[in-house]
């Protein structure tokens, strides 16, 4: 009678693979490649803020990185979750747009100064100076740096993803490919 013989070796190690990916290698690369996702948005957002010439960014276009102690930036591991954003206060004004006064205020004195820089006027908002700007009621409209920065991410997403998860499979599974 007549034996076959299989042999399973290669099989048994592809499963035990698998088995530590699905322990958390695959895991974290995921997190690694979603850490990356959010700097590469914070990356988009900084360049939206100056491309739309948001009037004095210095203090927004910083808070968008990470670390700043303006700066949102929340990583849940197990839910792989990623919050980024920003603590500062006039963010969503410049994004959105606004009154330059309270509803009912026609107009309203802001306490600082003029300076020059990179030649333009500039105001430089010094609570308690003497002197300052009148600023009448009118609606200034947002730059939208926010949307747009998404607009972009969403666009870049699908072949990030996918590279990132082809070169995971390829590195990982490289000896059964």
């Amino acid at each position: 009678m007549a034996q076959v013989t299989f042999d399973t070796v290669e099989l048994e190690n592809f499963v035990k693979r698998l088995g530590k990916a699905a322990q958390g290698d695959f895991k974290r690369a995921l997190n690694k490649f979603l850490e990356g996702l959010g700097m590469e948005f914070l990356r988009i957002l900084q360049d939206e803020i100056v491309r739309r010439n948001v009037l004095d960014y210095r203090l927004l276009l910083h808070s968008f990185q990470k670390g700043d102690e303006e700066n949102v930036w929340t990583l849940d591991e197990n839910g792989l979750t990623l919050e980024v954003g920003t603590n500062v206060e006039y963010a969503k004004f410049v994004n959105d747009g606004h009154w330059t006064n309270p509803k009912g205020i026609e107009r309203r004195f802001v306490p600082g100064h003029w300076e020059k820089a990179n030649g333009k006027d500039r105001f430089i908002y010094t609570p308690g100076e003497k002197t300052g700007m009148v600023l009448k009621m009118k609606w200034v409209e947002g730059s939208h740096y926010w949307e747009s920065s998404i607009r972009i991410l969403e666009r870049l997403y699908p072949e990030l993803l996918e590279k990132k998860l082809q070169s995971w499979l390829d590195e990982y599974f490289k000896d059964f490919l």
